[in-house]
């Protein structure tokens, strides 16, 4: 049940990228990173999700090219100190009257979708591809729409309207996006997204029914619902839990795959429905099943070592996804670019003074 809109990029002209990175050139970045933002109380960390950022960038390779973040450290400590002091005025307003714990929730939450609109923005400017800027042109009123109501959309209709949403979402992403003065654009079909949701759709309903039913079963043979001859409530409970919890698990691995399933989905739709230009066709042919793989794996081996096999995990990711993206241009793919970089320099200058900071959203 893949979906794959586009011919494979053997049979035609796509260009895959790459990612040229390895696991144990970022170990070395990504253990000082931690070294540092430890031993400076994570004030650091701004600077480490700067370097982090231009190592993936730098490393991800299309047409011959590759990408780069242009923002800097003190950014991204700005932002994220003003953050901080909000969060601590909040919280002492809310010890001096509960009330106005319910004032601050409500402006967190008029003031989201602005956030969310000023991060996407902040980081498609500090961001160029053959040092042309992107940019992003959605405002908060979209953003609203397509994240605050299209969640709400989604968890009122227990997940069936779920598709629609996550058409609101990517439309709003792409088709506000843009390369220089080049807007890309997307639209894709309810069908298809529907057809991607099928899958993880009965994975969480036979979740549902196996781990109620088995919940079920150990609560009667318990004692829970029937009543136990000379065991104690205590022990009765205790037994309950211990048996219903590898239930739990399954049920929580179950729908964590079934959540990897309709990502890569709703991403192989969406993105094989855009365009650049509204020329340049774009592709994204994720394999569910080996996304879901290394999402997992990634995570076990991740805990299992304690954290060590984090870079590892972070590059086999990386790697996967760029190798499954693609882009098809149309025309000689040289002049098409160098007509953007003509066009698009002279606004990427005009964005060196105005990424501003990043709130963290």
């Amino acid at each position: 049940m893949e979906f794959q809109a586009k011919p494979p990029v053997e049979a035609g002209k796509f260009e895959r990228a790459s990612f040229t990175g390895n696991a144990s050139e970022y170990f070395g970045i990504w253990i000082v990173n931690i070294l540092l933002t430890i031993i400076t109380l994570g004030i650091y960390s701004a600077w480490a999700k700067v370097r982090r950022k231009r190592y993936f960038n730098g490393n991800t390779v299309i047409l011959g090219r590759a990408f780069e973040y242009h923002a800097t450290g003190k950014q991204i400590f700005i932002g994220r100190l003003i953050v901080f002091a909000f969060l601590i005025v909040v919280n002492l307003l809310s010890a001096i009257n509960p009330l106005f714990s319910i004032v601050t929730t409500v402006l967190i939450l008029l003031a989201l979708p602005w956030l969310i609109m000023r991060g996407l923005r902040f980081n498609a400017r500090v961001t160029s591809y053959r040092n042309v800027r992107f940019d992003f042109a959605g405002s908060a009123g979209g953003a609203f729409v397509a994240v605050i109501l299209g969640s709400i959309v989604a968890f009122v209709s227990l997940g069936i309207l779920a598709p629609l949403a996550s058409r609101w979402v990517w439309r709003y992403v792409f088709n506000n996006f843009r390369y220089g003065d080049r807007p890309f654009s997307t639209d894709p079909s309810l069908g298809s997204l529907y057809r991607v949701w099928i899958l993880p759709a009965l994975m969480f309903l036979f979740g549902a029914f196996v781990s109620t039913a088995i919940i079920i079963s150990i609560a009667v043979a318990s004692g829970t619902l029937t009543g136990g001859d000379g065991v104690s409530s205590e022990e009765t409970v205790g037994m309950f839990a211990f048996a219903a919890f590898p239930v739990v698990v399954l049920a929580f691995l179950l729908y964590g795959l079934a959540g990897l399933f309709y990502r890569a989905g709703v991403r192989n739709v969406a993105w094989s429905a855009a365009k650049l230009d509204d020329r340049h066709e774009l592709l994204s042919d994720l394999s569910r099943w080996r996304f879901a793989w290394i999402a997992i794996s990634n995570v076990v081996v991740t805990i299992f070592t304690l954290g060590l096999m984090r870079p590892w995990a972070a590059v086999r990711m990386a790697r996967y996804v760029n190798e499954h993206t693609a882009i098809r241009i149309h025309g000689d793919p040289g002049q098409v670019m160098s007509s953007i970089e003509a066009a698009g320099a002279a606004i990427s200058a005009e964005y060196m003074d105005m990424e501003g900071f990043d709130f963290g959203f």
